[in-house]
């Protein structure tokens, strides 16, 4: 084998260049190199040692990624694998293969992701290409080198730590390039349909990018067994994995969105930490003499410390903002002069790698004030980063900054139009040095309102129970074909554990189905696919099948799911949009605060009055209200071709929630909503929000809101006097029946006494 390989890599330009170093000399060479009159120091000298062979050097010490397959291939011939001629350690490491099997088989393409095989085979069938080219028209170089030798960066788990690697591949022919000796009348077919005359490099190129149908058609009917080929291909690569977390974290902070606070921060936090191979993270801010802590920061809940900025004089912490550059604390137990400092070593945190942010805020009035930032990075090892760390950190900075100053931004530009002048107001008053004053709308008035995905729960329930069903029937079907050639008694348990997990599925879902029997198929069944494998065919094709159903962003078969979520994503899109088209007409009435969020369904939370829009009337107030009611309906009637659209039992339903007085809303900076509600008699309106769509009716049992009905909740005569006016107009209008249903509402924790009124909504 060794034999072959170096005769393989030996045809190849690019191997033939490799700079071999032999940096070890002779005695005689050593006495030669004295100067005049220096003698010889045969006492200290070192025996020589014999010379390691270069290919050795290659194959087991390189951190390169190399291998040579052999390809040779027969019109006719059925496919077969390709062997592998040579492959050093590192590619074997990666790619999971053994030298001593002797072939590149699917085992390698299996451990990449699906984009990621499509790529490599369009690398391949490129250089194939090539050599068709050169047969047919007797012409080399059509397929530029460029596009020949174009890198693919695909992620490899790393066997032996399984740590995710981002390596970047290329593939090259040898000197001669691969040889087509013969096509098959197909494939001369294709050829002459695609260029009836010899096409040029730029047609060439021109084709690759856009692939039209009668190329599409060649690159389909090359493939084994319609050519006749030989030569080999080397494939070469190198790791990048830095290299690929930095433009990943690069990408992630300089988004049009804000980072802190949203799933993109765990996102980036979680590269971070991996780049710079951290335990843990944290952020610092300063403004004007307060500096706050915000740590576990891969916690929902972070955990904020706040320190006077004169206690942190003498720290690391200003010593990196005050020189903006990067500052690694080797080991924080020598260097700790703070409070800060101390509670972080006594938090286990050893070393230290900070990142200075510095910038201006969002510009405010004629506010020039200056917003202190810095990111760091822990390990509970001393000495854990080094200057290498110090100028990958460097590089993060500008897109750290940027991220930071949009979050700022964001602070403003996210709130919603009608409030944001009071949050501008109150930035800069505290820009000027004034006390805090907290952000408080007196006085508006609460509209509310939801649209409910009903059966939304069952439904999910059902693709659970569909997608783990399929994933354990496709992982017995290998523990089965292991056990026929193994013939092992704890497989035959194994086989009897599958069996009567499908059969507990099959009778239903309970609440942790999901985690357990994923956990279980991880830990019992495909931890064991190696070795299923090695010992039979049959096993090796069914675990084949079983890794083709597996999604890989997920890592579990997702079907029934995926078609579950796109499903609700496009109930929630198509209620969002018709609210959002409603917005527009209900912010001419007079400018109010709305909050909508979707889960399953979507509701609406909006505050309206003096407070909020100076010229709010009680007229506006009515206008409101009922064109609330025509939203709402709208968004049912959008609904109705729910059912004919999709195969699924869910229905929509919708409610209005009424609420003849005013509240109080205040911001709170620790919650998450952008407002909540002051007052203890404010309270008992968020409580009947919570829990008013599952009420039920008193006297009947049965839910309040009903599927394509329209329900209004209500609590006092003069409240209801109002919205059955509401309702006579919408019947006029032809938006409702003209029948109305009414009830009351069983008593809810701590809330009795509520009314509802129910319509049905017409069809358009």
């Amino acid at each position: 084998m060794a034999n072959e390989a170096s005769r393989c890599i030996d045809t190849d330009p690019v191997s033939r260049a490799i700079p071999i170093v032999d940096l070890s000399y002779t005695l005689g060479d050593r006495a030669n190199n004295c100067q005049e009159g220096e003698t010889p120091d045969h006492e200290n000298q070192v025996e020589p040692r014999p010379v390691l062979p270069w290919l050795d050097l290659i194959q087991h010490y390189s951190h390169l990624v190399m291998a040579v397959v052999d390809v040779a291939t027969e019109v006719g011939a059925p496919p077969r694998p390709h062997p592998v001629l040579f492959a050093n350690r590192y590619f074997c490491r990666l790619t999971g293969i053994r030298t001593e099997g002797g072939h590149l088989d699917l085992s390698f393409f299996d451990r990449l992701a699906l984009a990621d095989q499509k790529a490599l085979r369009e690398r391949f069938r490129r250089h194939f290409l090539s050599a068709l080219l050169q047969h047919a028209y007797g012409q080399s170089g059509l397929v530029s080198q460029r596009l020949l030798h174009e890198p693919l960066v695909v992620a490899l788990p790393d066997s032996e730590t399984g740590q995710m690697r981002q390596v970047e591949l290329r593939l090259r022919t040898a000197e001669q390039g691969l040889c087509i000796t013969a096509i098959s009348p197909e494939l001369e077919a294709s050829l002459t349909a695609c260029w009836a005359e010899p096409p040029s490099r730029e047609q060439i190129a021109t084709q690759l990018l856009s692939k039209e149908p009668a190329f599409k058609q060649l690159l389909a009917a090359l493939k084994p067994g319609n050519y006749t080929v030989s030569g080999q291909i080397l494939i070469e690569g190198i790791d990048v994995t830095e290299r690929e977390t930095s433009k990943a974290l690069i990408q992630l902070l300089v988004g049009h969105e804000s980072v802190l606070g949203t799933r993109r921060f765990d996102q980036a936090n979680a590269l971070m930490k991996q780049l710079f191979s951290a335990t843990d993270s944290f952020l610092l801010s300063a403004e004007n003499n307060q500096a706050q802590l915000f740590t576990e920061l891969d916690q929902p809940e972070w955990q904020i410390a706040t320190y006077a900025v004169a206690d942190l004089q003498g720290s690391a912490f200003l010593r990196a903002t005050e020189r903006r550059e990067v500052v690694n604390v080797p080991d924080l137990s020598l260097d700790c002069p703070t409070p800060c400092e101390v509670d972080m070593l006594n938090q286990g945190v050893r070393s230290l790698l900070l990142i200075p942010l510095v910038m201006r805020t969002a510009q405010l009035g004629d506010s020039t004030a200056q917003m202190v930032g810095l990111v760091g990075i822990t390990s509970p090892k001393p000495y854990a980063f080094d200057q290498a760390d110090c100028s990958r950190a460097m590089t993060l900075i500008p897109a750290l900054t940027a991220a930071m100053r949009h979050s700022v931004q964001d602070r403003f530009t996210n709130i919603h139009p009608s409030v944001r002048w009071r949050f501008e107001e109150e930035a800069e008053r505290l820009s000027l040095g004034l006390p805090p004053s907290p952000i408080l709308f007196e006085g508006v008035y609460p509209l509310y309102g939801i649209s409910d995905i009903r059966g939304s729960s069952d439904e999910r329930n059902r693709a659970i129970q569909k997608d783990l069903l399929t994933q354990l029937r496709l992982a017995l079907a290998i523990v089965e074909a292991a056990d026929r050639t193994v013939n092992n008694a704890l497989l035959g348990q194994l086989a009897l554990d599958l069996v009567d997990y499908i059969a507990t599925l099959e009778a239903g879902v309970t609440v942790d189905s999901e985690i357990t029997l994923l956990r279980y198929l991880q830990d019992d069944v495909e931890v064991h696919f190696a070795y299923f494998a090695q010992h039979s065919a049959e096993a090796e094709a069914a675990i084949a099948r079983y890794k083709a159903a597996i999604d890989a962003d997920h890592g579990c078969v997702y079907a029934a799911r995926a078609v579950y979520d796109e499903t609700i994503g496009h109930i929630n899109g198509l209620l969002r949009d018709t609210w959002n088209q409603w917005q527009q007409s209900m912010q001419a009435i007079t400018a109010h605060y709305c909050d909508l969020e979707a889960t399953d369904g979507i509701d609406h939370m909006i505050y309206a009055g003096q407070a909020i829009d100076p010229t709010f009337t009680e007229f506006q107030l009515k206008s409101l209200r009922y064109e609330q009611l025509r939203a709402v309906c709208d968004c049912a009637r959008k609904g109705f071709a729910l059912k004919a659209a999709y195969d699924t039992d869910m229905t929509i339903t919708h409610l209005v929630l009424v609420q003849g007085y005013t509240v109080d809303i205040v911001h709170d900076e620790t919650t998450e909503r952008l407002f909540d509600v002051r007052g203890t008699r404010d309270t008992r309106y968020e409580i009947v929000k919570k829990r008013i769509d599952k009420a039920c009716d008193a006297e009947k049992g049965d839910r309040i809101t009903q599927p394509g009905m329209l329900t209004v909740v209500y609590s006092t005569s003069e409240e209801w006097h109002e919205y059955e006016r509401y309702l006579r107009y919408l019947h006029r209008e032809g938006i409702v029946d003209g029948h109305v249903e009414q009830g009351t509402v069983e008593p809810l924790q701590g809330v009795s006494g509520l009314k509802f009124a129910r319509v049905r909504v017409n069809p358009e």
